[in-house]
């Protein structure tokens, strides 16, 4: 088999493709890196299945999308395979030596970035045990043929987008010199050719044995790094840390079975708990413009009662019993959308949890056989702790962040835990990745995903209702402004750095919310495919600069 060369690379990812085409053995996917999209349209020609063409998108993702795409972090995958749902947990997990209060004071006070900078902020990685679990259970094709693309364009080098040294810059600014990050990245110019020679050969070990990456010179790597920058991961952590095969999360809505994330994530209950309110309150959407003053508020009044039920019950499925019977039952999301008030915001007090009374990668494929595959990955922030691994090459992400460092304490998306999410060794931290496929009569109708923290559900629920019931063609489902709304900020309605029509911005204050642009920018980046009858759609974001290829069946 050929190797892929990086002028091949470069010639693939300027490649003008049709959005639609009919079905009949066509692949397609939605990624947000152009370099992952040509990596992957050569693994569907080479008849790679959607997990193995999945695979090599996460590899070259980590090294042409180092803000997210990651070997140094965790994530997500939910697949369809020859009519067999599975979902894979490769999020990370807490060091044996983490413990409840470890970022606080001794006055018991969140020590402020500590979750987020420097090198106790990472959890125990697992993108590599996550992709080698998948290739064993689904790969077709060799592994070490996976990882080519992505070693490839680590020793060649890739010409770097302006947004990503944009990122850099902020990120940089954010450590202020506190990590290593400026000295293995910092000299990224936009338009010219990057190379990573160290991670060239970490990536060229774990092609000949990913288990390196947990008990061999890459570990070692790994708690050096530690050791010198004061971070707590050892070689136990890492030999430990197991990718977990868990049943998804399923719903009906509509005509439609919902194939998502189960906990420990908390992305796919929001996103069934949304789209099965939205319906039961179909009453109040009946001649309701999208994204008018009214809709907006119709989402917020849905949105705040989602995140009362996450920041109550959601947590590690292995450390916690979290009621999902109960809080995705008919009668109790019935119950719930009855609550909402469509002419004035419910305040805080009237929405507790109902039960007792944002940086992040994602891509779409399916392949010719109508496979599918959604797979969300991620650092947690951009670059992750800013800590790199030195002699292998990659950034550590900061995960930590996503426990509860303290009930009721926000986090840096701004989401407020409980006890269900506090730090305990071992423990996966709670996440909004929502890794999701929509199937019709057994089939993928939708592979859709997002990235942007807690923003992540309510991007693709906004999508999934703009399809569905505004009849919007899929790139202008995925590119339509969107708004968000969260818990404890009841009365906040945020959108993206977009200009917002003054009418709608007025009805919103008039209601009483204020209105302002997100802080963190984009409210999510979706990829996603569309198959509707004989016709397939792809769109990536017109926030990233990602591709998406259309690939037709072979004569």
């Amino acid at each position: 088999m050929k190797k892929i060369t990086l002028s091949q690379i470069l010639t693939l990812s300027i490649c003008l493709v049709p959005q639609a085409h009919l079905l009949a053995g066509t692949a397609a996917l939605a990624l947000p890196d152009p370099y992952a999209a040509a990596a992957v349209e050569r693994v569907l020609l080479d008849d790679g299945n959607a997990v193995d063409a999945a695979i090599t998108a996460t590899f070259v993702q980590a090294v042409t999308f180092p803000r997210a795409g990651n070997i140094g972090g965790g994530g997500f995958m939910i697949a369809y395979m020859g009519g067999e749902a599975s979902f894979l947990d490769f999020r990370e997990n807490a060091s044996q030596s983490a413990h409840r209060d470890m970022y606080l004071d001794e006055g018991g006070n969140v020590i402020a970035n500590a979750t987020l900078d420097g090198a106790k902020a990472p959890g125990v990685p697992g993108t590599v045990r996550g992709m080698q679990a998948a290739h064993a259970r689904y790969g077709s094709l060799p592994w070490k043929r996976l990882l080519e693309p992505a070693i490839g364009l680590a020793r060649e080098g890739y010409i770097v987008h302006p947004k990503q040294v944009s990122d850099l810059n902020d990120r940089l600014d954010e450590l202020d010199g506190k990590t290593n990050l400026e000295q293995y990245f910092g000299h990224m110019k936009a338009g010219e050719v990057f190379r990573q020679p160290e991670m060239a050969v970490t990536l060229e070990r774990i092609a000949e044995d990913p288990e390196s990456f947990y008990s061999g010179l890459i570990a070692r790597q790994i708690v050096a790094q530690m050791i010198k920058s004061g971070g707590i991961l050892t070689l136990a952590d890492l030999d430990a840390y197991k990718a977990v095969w868990r049943a998804p999360l399923q719903g009906q809505w509509r005509d439609y079975t919902v194939l998502t994330a189960p906990p420990p994530s908390s992305g796919g209950f929001a996103l069934i708990q949304l789209l099965v309110m939205h319906d039961f309150a179909a009453e109040h959407f009946r001649d309701v413009w999208q994204n008018s003053a009214q809709y907006i508020h119709l989402l917020a009044e849905i949105e705040k009662r989602v995140f009362a039920d996450r920041a109550m019950y959601l947590g590690d499925p292995d450390f916690v019993d979290v009621p999902l019977k109960q809080l995705l039952d008919n009668g109790y999301l019935a119950k719930r959308a009855k609550e909402i008030n469509p002419k004035a915001i419910s305040p805080p007090a009237e929405v507790p949890a109902g039960l007792e009374s944002s940086e992040t990668t994602h891509f779409s494929i399916v392949d010719k056989n109508g496979n599918a595959v959604a797979l969300t990955y991620t650092l947690n922030w951009e670059f992750g702790s800013g800590v790199v691994v030195e002699g292998a090459g990659f950034a550590l992400n900061n995960q930590m962040d996503d426990f509860s460092a303290k009930p009721g304490h926000k986090n840096k998306f701004g989401v407020i835990g409980n006890t269900f999410n506090s730090i305990e060794p071992g423990k996966r931290m709670l996440s909004s990745m929502s890794p999701t496929i929509l199937l019709k009569d057994e089939k993928p109708a939708m592979v859709i995903g997002a990235s942007g923290g807690s923003t992540i559900f309510t991007s693709i629920f906004q999508v999934i209702l703009n399809v569905y019931d505004y009849a919007m063609p899929l790139q202008a489902a995925v590119d339509a402004t969107r708004y968000h709304h969260q818990l404890p900020d009841a009365y906040l309605i945020r959108h993206d750095p977009r200009e917002v029509p003054t009418d709608v911005t007025r009805e919103l204050k008039a209601l009483g919310y204020s209105v302002e642009e997100n802080s963190w920018g984009t409210l999510g980046r979706v990829e996603a495919i569309r198959i509707d009858g004989d016709k397939v759609e792809a769109a990536s974001d017109v926030r990233g600069f990602g591709d998406t290829r259309i690939i037709p069946a072979g004569p």
